[in-house]
Parts: structure tokens; C-alpha cells; sequence
């Protein structure tokens, strides 16, 4: 595949503190960090480490997610 795909990663701040990181396309990939930064280092090696297996194991990669904006009642 010569086209780059393109993932969402959610960034979840926890009550504790810290950020939870996962991706609605990806299902699987989870991971966490104390600071945005870490969390940004630490979803970009999860991530790397979710494409090569999914290749490894011939599986595509992601799944299409339909996206709608809502308005929030009153």
C-alpha cells in the first residue's frame, strides 16, 4: 500500500491524572501516558507495533467508522 492511511487516537484525560489513548478504528490499540507528551510518544509506538502485527498476521488494517456531529440538548 503506497496511499498513508490515516487513524483518529482519542486522548482521554483520567481523573488521576494522565491521558488514556485509543483509536475507534483500531480495535486493540490502547495505551496511556502522565503527560500529553508522553502519551502522544507512547500512542506512536503502540501504534507502530499494531500495524507490523496486524501485517504480520495478513489482517487489514482499521475498519471504516461512520462519524456524525450532534448537537447536545439544552
Amino acid at each position: 500500500m503506497n496511499e498513508r492511511q490515516q487513524v483518529e487516537l482519542i486522548f482521554e484525560p483520567q481523573d488521576e491524572g494522565g491521558f488514556t489513548v485509543y483509536s475507534p478504528e483500531l480495535p486493540g490499540l490502547i495505551t496511556e501516558g502522565d503527560t500529553l507528551e508522553s502519551a502522544e510518544r507512547n500512542a506512536q509506538e503502540a501504534l507502530e507495533l499494531y500495524v507490523e502485527s496486524m501485517r504480520d498476521r495478513g489482517q487489514p488494517l482499521g475498519r471504516e467508522i461512520v462519524r456524525r456531529t450532534v448537537i447536545v440538548p439544552a
